[in-house]
């Protein structure tokens, strides 16, 4: 690292090996001013910080290591060799009752001893072992110096800083340097260095103070971060994941998009996350909100080609709303358009000032197709997870969150729930908004049923009474018969406000409106497979905002297109629309015979978008002229066979063959017709641009004058409004 370049926080306690919170603490105890793990230090005032943990822990190492004072026992010993080779298969235990007698032959028995007690401490730092691929390796903890590193591969230091000077560093001999060259000099000798992680700073002094006070209660432990991906579409969020977790959800949800709030757990070394993967299209705004309150930590993904979209601003503004910390992923970075300056312009306008740019927020650059980034994406999260301080207790009584919920063949309503606090086990008693029921069964985010869930932990529930609201809280109850009560008592309340939405789309209400209005209106019943789809569709329909015509939902549910849903829509003239469900037997040809259009989609947008042509197409298209260019009449020119013919300057636009026409004289309209023919030079073209001169001959018109301004314009059918 150049010795002007700054450094951030994170990057110091890593290359120290030293918890974030550690460091921070440090760093405030010797008065250095800094916000977070991301703020950045001055070059000098990071080698001031890493010269005084050196320093630390070299005086730590010198006081816990007393073993050298047993050599001058050796030396004392030496001269009696042959009671040294006997004493050496004598028993263990004499060693232990010798320790206070000063007879030659004692502090022999005594260095057998001592040595393997200090060969640990060697082998957990500086020694080398064999790979499983046979290479060497060495073990050294960070930060690592010239002495160290010289020390630990049986070289002179004068040897390694030459090797130094042909890289274009110049290190003195207790300098630290990088773990990069540290890993080119250890590959230079044959050997593959091996970073050891310390996890305390000052090992002699920490250890104790810390882990009393890491709990914060009696029962809270730390539990794993859970993360939502938020996004554009097609911004590659699933695909991160499927790189993550090696398996393939991306290729089995239509059109390459999520569909569904999808939750699962991925293994990061010793430590495991769970991931919320919330759609990224715009129809899915409430979902994603939903998501964003459910989590610890929202990876806001990024295509490097595309740039910030507008479902990318609304997931920052639902992440903000939540009051989660924002990491955001650079997707596709291996696209040779790949523009991060495009990216770092587009967050910072939105509020999120890159760390490249002098900000707080990282921005990773990664790549789903190829995996370059991922790595440095996990370790981020673990980062920023760390530093969160995250904890449950698992003996409190459960709580947790409803992801999704739908109605499976062969298992009933199910519900996807993140469990939050607590422990969720098979047999409880759940209330869930209307909805209540004994657990049966416990299915884990790979399918394999459990008995029970921890915090931060998605699982599927079976045994409720019927499909829950996605995003409601889920609570344990004392017995099925209090859940009941309760489920029963929101289900009244919810009673009364439906059937007042039915009574305003009853039939004959429908009729009446059709009469007193005089716009058109597309009613529709829609059916979906999972409640969250449902409200996700209804949302984005009643966003359709029109003058000119209305849609309206009339009626909507889970599950299956029934022949009352057929029924419904013949009465009052409606179009079907299912969402990844199918038609009952026997539905199909009833449509037929009430004359009830059917349509299945798989691809929200698709829905959306045939939902407004299907709006435009009770509008008549509007016509419209579309201006091409203007031109001057500056002189005028008489043929024989053809008449008059203006020579014209065209000032701006293009002039066109067989274009409309108008022309004008003092700003009054005194022709409006079409351009019959036109000629540059001597040659007929069908077009002519801005700059240029041309001769215009207009259709059965001649009484122009010089100065005369022409328009031409291009008639244009525009789609409806809505």
């Amino acid at each position: 690292m150049p010795n002007n370049e700054k450094m951030r926080v994170y990057d110091l306690a890593r290359e120290l090996g030293l918890p974030n919170k550690e460091l921070l603490a440090l760093l405030e105890k010797e008065g250095i001013p800094v916000k977070s793990h991301s703020s950045s230090l001055e070059a000098d005032i990071a080698n001031l910080i890493r010269d005084m943990v050196i320093a630390e822990r070299q005086k730590a190492k010198a006081e816990n290591a007393p073993k050298p004072i047993a050599k001058p026992e050796v030396k004392t010993s030496a001269p009696v060799d042959k009671p040294a080779s006997k004493q050496t298969a004598a028993p263990a235990p004499q060693p232990v009752t010798s320790t206070k007698n000063s007879a030659p032959a004692t502090p022999v028995k005594e260095q057998p001893k001592e040595q393997p007690k200090e060969q640990p401490k060697e082998e957990v730092e500086g020694t080398t072992e064999i790979g499983e691929d046979g290479m060497r390796e060495l073990h050294l903890k960070t930060p690592v110096t010239v002495r160290d590193l010289a020390e630990g591969l049986g070289k002179k230091p004068n040897e390694l800083i030459t090797r130094l000077m042909t890289m274009n560093v110049f290190a003195a001999i207790n300098q630290v340097i990088e773990e990069e060259l540290v890993t080119k000099l250890c590959s230079f000798y044959g050997v593959r260095f091996v970073r050891i992680r310390r996890d305390k700073f000052a090992n002699a002094q920490g250890d104790k103070k810390k882990e009393p006070g890491a709990p914060k209660s009696d029962h809270a432990v730390p539990r794993p971060p859970v993360v939502v991906f938020m996004g554009h579409v097609d911004h590659g969020k699933t695909s991160i994941q499927d790189y993550i977790r090696k398996t393939h959800v991306t290729q089995g949800e239509a059109g390459g998009i999520t569909q569904h709030i999808g939750a699962s757990v991925a293994t990061v070394g010793k430590q495991t996350i769970t991931f919320l993967d919330t759609p990224g299209h715009e129809a899915f705004t409430a979902m994603r909100a939903r998501g964003a309150n459910a989590t610890d930590l929202a990876v806001l993904v990024v295509a490097a080609d595309d740039g910030v979209m507008p479902q990318t601003v609304e997931a920052i503004n639902h992440a903000r709303a939540a009051n989660v910390p924002i990491l955001v992923a650079m997707n596709k970075m291996d696209l040779p358009t790949a523009n991060p300056d495009k990216v770092y312009l587009g967050l910072q306008q939105n509020g999120i000032t890159p760390e490249e740019w002098g900000g707080n927020e990282a921005v990773i650059p990664v790549s789903a197709k190829t995996g370059k980034g991922i790595p440095d994406l996990l370790e981020r999260i673990l980062l920023e997870a760390e530093m969160l301080e995250l904890t449950a207790d698992p003996t409190a009584p459960f709580e947790g969150l409803v992801i999704e919920a739908q109605m499976e063949n062969g298992m009933g309503p199910t519900a996807s729930v993140l469990v939050q606090n607590g422990t969720l086990r098979v047999g409880d008693v759940l209330i869930c908004g209307q909805c209540y029921g004994r657990v049966k069964a416990l299915i884990d985010s790979q399918g394999r049923r459990v008995a029970r869930a921890l915090p931060s932990t998605p699982i599927k529930v079976m045994g409720l009474s019927g499909v829950p609201e996605a995003g409601d809280k889920i609570t344990i109850a004392d017995d099925e018969r209090t859940a009941k009560e309760m489920a029963d008592e929101v289900a009244r309340e919810a009673r009364l406000g439906s059937v007042q939405v039915d009574r305003t789309v009853s039939l004959e209400t429908l009729f009446e409106n059709m009469g007193k209005e005089e716009k058109p209106n597309l009613s529709i019943i829609l059916k979906t497979d999972v409640r969250g789809s449902l409200e996700a569709i209804v949302d984005s329909i009643a966003k359709i905002k029109s003058e000119k015509v209305t849609a309206t939902v009339i009626h909507s549910g889970v599950g299956e297109i029934t022949e009352n849903d057929v029924v419904l829509a013949a009465a009052s003239k409606a179009v079907i629309l299912g969402f990844h469900v199918r038609s009952m037997p026997g539905v199909n040809k009833l449509a037929k015979q009430k004359g009830v259009e059917i349509r299945l989609y798989s691809i929200i947008y698709e829905l959306l978008e045939q939902v407004e042509d299907a709006m435009r197409g009770r509008l008549t298209p509007e016509v419209n002229d579309k201006l091409l260019g203007k031109a001057e009449i500056i002189q005028i020119f008489t043929n024989s066979k053809v008449g008059k013919i203006c020579g014209c300057r065209v000032n701006e636009g293009l002039i066109r063959v067989n274009a409309k026409a108008k022309v004008y004289r003092d700003k009054e309209l005194i022709y409006n017709g079409l351009i019959a023919s036109l000629k540059h030079f001597k040659d007929d073209v069908r077009e002519v641009k801005s700059g240029l001169e041309c001769g215009i001959k207009l259709d059965n018109f001649e009484d122009f004058e010089e100065h005369d301004i022409i328009e031409v314009f291009e008639t244009v059918k525009v789609a409806p409004q809505l």
